[in-house]
C-alpha cells in the first residue's frame, strides 16, 4: 500500500550558511512551489462514489479501474488510509441507476466518478451540488450535462470521447477497407442523447446511405442486426454506451454471424472479437479522471475545470475476425494500426 506523499522537514543549517540558503530559496521559489504543492499530503479523509456498469473486480473492466486507483495513489489518495470508496454498479439493469445515484448522494460522498452514459446523467439528476467527474462521456454538451467543453459550469466535468470526430475517421477507414460499400448502419442506445446529424452528413459525403437502429436492452441486439441485414447495410458502426461495452462479445458474435463488418470506439471490442476499433484508450481516460478528482478534493470547482479531449487515439484490427468475414484488410491500413490481433 502506498503511503500519502509527505512534506519532509528541512535539515538544520549552520549560522554561516543562513544568508546563502535564504538567497537560494528566494531564487528558486518560483520553480519549487508547484512541486511542493503537488507533493503535499492530502488535507483530509474523503469518500468517493463510483457509479458505473461494471465493478473494479470484474474481468471486463478491472484493468481500467486499476489505472484510476493507481493514479489516485500517485496523488496521495489511498484506500484504507484517507479514502473510502462507495461503489454502485448496475450491469445491464439501467433502471437501477436512479436509485444507485440517490444512494451515493445520501452517503454524502465528496465526489462521484461516473463511467459511460447514462451514468453521468443519472448522477446529475440526483445532485446539482456534489461534484461529478465523467470518465468517458461521448457528448456532454448534447446531453446538457455541461454548458460547453471550455466552461462546463455547474457540478459536472471530466473527459469527452469526442465520438462524432472519431466516427468520421471510422467512416473513412470503412471506405478504405470496403471500397464498394454503399450503406452503413449506426447502432445507438435509445436512452443516450446523441446527435447523429453530423455523422449522417459525413457518411453522405463518402457516398454512404445511413440507417440508425436503436436498442435499449441486450435482448434487442439480435433483432438490431437482423434489421441491419434487412435494410441491406454493408457495415455497422456501434455508438457510445455502457451496455455496448458490457455486451461486446455478443455484439462481435452477432456481427460475424450477420456477415456485417463492424467498427467500434474502444480497443476492448477488438479484443472481444470486433473487427476494427478506432478511438480512445480507456485506461488513459481513467488515469486522467483521477487528476480531476484530485483537483476537486483539493478545492477546485468542477465548473471551472474544462472538459478534456482524448490525447491518445489508437487503431486496433482483428485479423481473425476479418478472415471470418472473408475480408482482406489493405496493407495501407494495417501499417497504421497500433495493434493487430492475429
Amino acid at each position: 500500500m502506498l503511503l500519502p506523499l509527505m512534506r519532509m522537514p528541512a535539515k538544520a543549517q549552520g549560522h554561516s550558511m543562513i544568508n546563502r540558503r535564504s538567497w537560494l530559496l528566494g531564487a528558486l521559489s518560483m520553480a519549487t512551489v508547484p512541486f511542493v504543492a503537488h507533493a503535499q499530503a492530502p488535507p483530509r479523509s474523503v469518500r468517493i462514489g463510483l457509479l458505473a456498469s461494471s465493478s473494479p473486480s470484474s474481468t471486463e473492466s478491472g484493468h481500467i479501474w486499476g489505472a484510476f486507483f493507481q493514479a489516485l495513489r500517485d496523488f496521495g489518495w489511498a484506500e484504507g488510509q484517507n479514502v473510502v470508496f462507495e461503489g454502485r454498479y448496475y450491469g445491464d439493469s439501467v433502471e437501477r441507476l436512479p436509485a444507485f445515484a440517490a444512494e451515493l448522494v445520501s452517503l454524502q460522498v465528496d465526489v462521484i466518478v461516473a463511467g459511460a452514459p447514462p451514468a453521468p446523467e443519472a448522477a446529475r439528476r440526483a445532485t446539482s451540488v456534489i461534484p461529478i467527474v465523467m470518465a468517458n462521456h461521448s457528448d456532454p454538451v448534447v446531453s446538457k450535462l455541461v454548458t460547453s467543453l471550455a466552461r462546463p459550469g455547474g457540478n459536472v466535468t471530466g473527459l469527452s470521447m469526442l465520438s462524432r470526430e472519431m466516427r468520421v475517421k471510422q467512416l473513412q477507414l470503412l471506405r478504405e477497407i470496403l471500397p464498394q460499400l454503399t450503406s452503413v448502419a449506426f447502432l445507438r442506445h435509445r436512452d443516450i442523447p446523441l446527435d447523429v446529424t453530423e455523422l449522417e452528413i459525413s457518411a453522405r459525403s463518402l457516398r454512404f446511405s445511413t440507417h440508425v437502429i436503436e436498442v435499449r436492452a441486450p435482448n434487442d441486439l439480435p433483432d438490431a442486426f437482423s434489421m441491419a441485414t434487412r435494410q441491406r447495410a454493408g457495415a455497422m458502426s456501434v455508438l457510445a454506451g455502457s451496455m455496448f461495452f458490457a455486451q461486446r462479445a455478443l455484439i462481435a458474435e452477432l456481427a460475424i454471424k450477420s456477415r456485417l463488418p463492424t467498427v467500434y470506439l474502444l480497443r476492448e471490442h477488438a479484443a472481444a472479437g470486433g473487427l476494427l476499433t478506432y478511438g480512445v484508450d480507456l485506461r488513459d481516460n481513467y488515469r486522467r479522471a483521477a487528476g480531476y478528482v484530485d483537483k476537486i478534493l483539493r478545492g477546485a470547482r468542477p465548473g471551472d475545470l474544462p472538459i478534456e479531449q482524448p490525447t491518445k487515439l489508437e487503431l486496433v484490427i482483428n485479423l481473425k475476425t476479418a478472415k471470418a468475414l472473408g475480408m482482406t484488410i489493405p496493407r495501407s491500413v494495417l501499417a497504421r494500426a497500433d495493434q493487430i490481433i492475429e
